[in-house]
C-alpha cells in the first residue's frame, strides 16, 4: 500500500501546484514561481525515494467498465520507469530553477510556472502508467501542456501559429496511436502492459501475424508525432517560439523522449517488419535533420534539428537492437520480451538519458546567451561571447563536445553503444549513422565557433554579460552530468539494469566502431573550422555550395509541401464536401423535406376558412372520394 501512495503523491504534487497557481496566484508571479519550483524540488525528492527505496511494483484499480472494456488506473514501476522518472524529475527541477532567472521580469510568469507544473503532472503520469488507455490520456495531456507553453507569448502571431502546428501535427500521429490501441484491445481483450507482455511471451507465433505488424506500426505513429520523426517532424523546430526553458524541458529532455519511451514499453509486440520500418525511419530522420541543421542561423532551431537527429538515433537504436534479437528465420531467440529489452531498449534508453543531460545543457545555455544578448537568436549577430560569458562558454563547450561524441564524455559512450547495435545488425545503417555523427560535429562546431569566438557582431553581443546564479548553477550541474553520465558503472543498481544489455562487440568490432566514430567526429571539427574559422561574419558554406545551401536552409521544403497539400488538396476536398453537404444534405434532404412538410401544412391550413358552407362542401367531396375508393373504380 505504501508504494502506490508515493506514486499518487508524485502525481498530486504538480497537480496541486498548478491548481493553486490557477486559482489563487495568477497575479502573483513571485509566489507562483516559488510554489512551482518548490513542487519541482518535492517531485525530485519523491522520485528519488521511489527510485532508490521502493521495490518494483504494479498497482491497478478498476476505473471504468463498459461491457467487455475494463479500464484500470494504475502504476507500473520497473527499472525502465525509474530511469525515465530520474530524467524527468532531475532535468525538470533544473529547468524550473533556471526559469527563476530567465523569466524574472516577465509579467506573465505565473501562467508560465503553472504551465510547467501541468506539464510535470502529465509527463509523470505517462511514465508511470500501467495500461495503454491511461498512458494515452496522459500522452494527450502532455500535448495540451506543450501547446499551452509553446504559445506562451500570446502577443506573437508566430508563437500562436507554432502552438497550433504542434497540436495539429501531433494529433495526426496520435490518431494512428489510438487506432493501434483499439486494434490491440479487439485482438487480446486487454490493454494492461504486463498482461500483454505475458501473452506475447507465451505465444511466439503472434509475432508472425500481419495484424500485429499493423498494430506495431500504428503505435509507432504516436512516436513519429511526439518524437519528431519523418514526416511529422515539422512541428518541433517551430516550437522554439516558446520560452527557452520550455525548449529545454519539453523539446530536449522529456516530452520528445516520450515517443522513444513508448517504443521501449511496447517493444515486446514489435515484429520484424515493424522493426525494419522503425529502423529506417530513425536512420532517415537522423540524416535529414543533420543536413538541415547545417544551414540554420537561429541558435534554437539548430539545437531543435539536432534534437530531431538524436531522436532518430534513439529510434534507430531501438529498431536495430530489437532486430538483432531475432534469428535469421524471423523468430526471436527465447522470450521476445526479454530479448527486446536486452538490445534495443538498452541502447535507446542509454542515449535518451545522456542526451537529456547535454541537450538540456545546450538549450539552457542558449537561453543564457539569448537572455544576455537581449533576445537575439541569430548566431551571425553574436560572436565574442567567450570572454563576456565565461561560465556559459565553458559549460556550453562541454555540451557541444558531449553531443558530438568527444572521447570519454557522455555522448561518446551512448553514441558508440548505438553504433555497436548497428554494426551487429545492419552494416549499411552503421555507416549511415557514422556519417550522421560527422554532420553532428559539423553543425555544432559551426554554432560554437560563430557564437563564442571572433569579435562581437552586434551591439547586443558587445554588451552581453554573464547571468546570475539561478541560471548558471543548472548549467554547471548539467555540464558535470554531461561529463560523467556515460559511465554506466556510476548508475545505481535499480536503473543500471536497463542499460546493462548493450551489446559488446569483439575486439575487431570495437576497433571498427572507435576508428569510424573518431574519424567522423574530428573530420566534422576540422571541416567546420575550415569554413568558419574563429567566428565568421557570414555563412561561408552558403557561398561555397549555394544551391545545396538553399535546399538545406529551406528544410528540404517539407513545410512548402504541407502548405501546398493543405491549400490545393485538403482545402479543395473540404470545400467540395462542404458544398455537397449544403446542397445535398442541408438543402435537398433536410431543408427540402422540411419545405415539403411546410407546403403541406400551408395547404392544410387553407382548408380552415371558418365557414360552415365550405366545410359541407369538403365533407361531400370526402364522401365522394371514399365511395370511389370503396367501389374500386380506379
Amino acid at each position: 500500500m505504501e508504494s502506490q501512495l508515493y506514486a499518487y503523491g508524485l502525481l498530486a504534487i504538480p497537480l496541486l501546484s498548478a491548481t493553486a497557481i490557477a486559482f489563487f496566484f495568477r497575479r502573483s508571479g513571485a509566489l507562483a514561481s516559488g510554489i512551482s519550483v518548490g513542487a519541482a524540488a518535492s517531485i525530485l525528492a519523491t522520485a528519488g525515494h521511489i527510485i532508490f527505496r521502493v521495490e518494483n511494483f504494479e498497482y491497478n484499480v478498476e476505473w471504468i467498465e463498459i461491457g467487455s472494456l475494463k479500464v484500470s488506473f494504475g502504476f507500473l514501476i520497473n527499472d525502465l520507469a525509474k530511469l525515465m522518472l530520474f530524467v524527468v524529475a532531475f532535468v525538470g527541477f533544473l529547468v524550473h530553477l533556471f526559469s527563476l532567472g530567465y523569466m524574472k521580469d516577465d509579467p506573465n510568469k505565473a501562467r508560465f510556472f503553472g504551465g510547467l507544473s501541468i506539464f510535470m503532472f502529465s509527463m509523470l503520469g505517462l511514465v508511470m502508467a500501467s495500461g495503454l488507455i491511461t498512458l494515452f490520456i496522459f500522452w494527450e495531456l502532455v500535448g495540451f501542456s506543450s501547446y499551452m507553453l509553446i504559445g506562451f507569448y500570446l502577443e506573437k502571431p508566430s508563437a500562436a501559429a507554432a502552438s497550433k502546428k504542434a497540436f495539429i501535427v501531433n494529433r495526426v500521429g496520435d490518431f494512428g496511436f489510438l487506432i493501434g490501441i483499439i486494434m490491440l484491445f479487439s485482438m487480446f481483450g486487454t490493454l494492461n502492459l504486463t498482461s500483454l507482455s505475458e501473452i506475447f511471451s507465451t505465444d511466439g507465433t503472434l509475432l508472425d501475424q500481419a495484424a500485429v505488424t499493423t498494430i506495431g506500426l500504428l503505435l509507432f505513429c504516436g512516436t513519429v508525432g511526439k518524437s519528431g520523426q519523418l514526416p511529422l517532424h515539422v512541428w518541433l523546430p517551430d516550437a522554439m517560439e516558446g520560452p527557452t526553458p520550455v525548449s529545454a524541458l519539453i523539446h530536449a529532455a522529456t516530452m520528445v523522449a516520450a515517443g522513444v519511451f513508448l517504443l521501449c514499453r511496447t517493444g515486446f509486440l514489435m515484429t520484424v517488419d515493424a522493426l525494419t520500418v522503425i529502423t529506417w525511419v530513425g536512420v532517415a530522420t537522423a540524416l535529414f535533420a543533420g543536413f538541415t541543421a547545417v544551414a540554420q542561423r537561429d541558435i534554437k532551431k539548430i539545437l531543435a534539428y539536432s534534437t530531431v537527429s538524436q531522436l532518430g538515433y534513439m529510434v534507430a537504436a531501438f529498431g536495430l537492437g530489437s532486430l538483432a534479437a531475432f534469428g535469421g528465420n524471423g523468430h526471436a531467440h527465447g522470450h521476445m520480451g526479454d530479448a527486446v529489452v536486452t538490445g534495443g531498449v538498452a541502447a535507446a534508453m542509454f542515449h535518451l538519458t545522456t542526451h537529456a543531460f547535454f541537450k538540456a545543457l545546450l538549450f539552457l545555455g542558449s537561453g543564457s546567451i539569448i537572455h544576455a544578448c537581449h533576445h537575439e537568436q541569430d548566431i551571425f549577430k553574436m560572436g565574442g561571447l567567450k570572454s563576456k560569458m565565461p561560465i556559459t562558454f565553458i559549460t556550453f563547450s562541454i555540451g557541444v563536445l558531449a553531443l558530438t561524441g568527444f572521447p570519454l564524455l557522455a555522448g561518446f559512450f551512448s553514441k558508440d553503444a548505438i553504433l555497436a547495435v548497428a554494426l551487429e545488425s545492419n552494416s549499411a545503417a552503421f555507416y549511415l549513422l557514422v556519417f550522421g555523427a560527422f554532420l553532428t560535429a559539423l553543425y555544432m562546431t559551426r554554432l560554437w565557433l560563430i557564437t563564442f569566438l571572433g569579435a562581437p557582431k552586434s551591439d547586443n553581443a558587445n554588451h552581453a554579460r554573464e547571468n546570475g546564479l539561478t541560471m548558471t548553477i543548472p548549467l554547471i550541474l548539467l555540464a558535470a552530468l554531461s561529463v560523467v553520465g556515460g559511465y554506466a558503472s556510476l548508475y545505481p543498481e535499480v536503473v543500471s539494469g536497463v542499460i546493462s544489455g548493450i551489446p559488446h562487440p569483439d575486439s575487431a568490432g570495437q576497433t571498427t566502431i572507435l576508428i569510424a566514430s573518431l574519424v567522423a567526429v574530428f573530420a566534422g571539427y576540422i571541416i567546420s573550422y575550415f569554413f568558419y574559422g574563429a567566428g565568421a561574419k557570414e555563412d561561408r558554406l552558403e557561398q561555397t555550395v549555394e544551391p545545396l545551401h538553399i535546399v538545406l536552409a529551406g528544410k528540404f521544403y517539407f513545410d512548402h509541401a504541407y502548405d501546398w497539400y493543405v491549400a490545393k488538396v485538403q482545402q479543395r476536398v473540404a470545400t467540395t464536401l462542404h458544398f455537397t453537404e449544403q446542397i445535398a444534405l442541408s438543402g435537398l434532404i433536410i431543408r427540402g423535406a422540411a419545405g415539403f412538410a411546410g407546403l403541406i401544412g400551408i395547404g392544410l391550413k387553407t382548408l380552415h376558412v371558418g365557414s360552415i358552407h365550405a366545410y359541407v362542401y369538403w365533407f361531400i367531396g370526402g364522401l365522394a372520394l371514399f365511395w370511389v375508393l370503396a367501389v374500386g373504380i380506379f
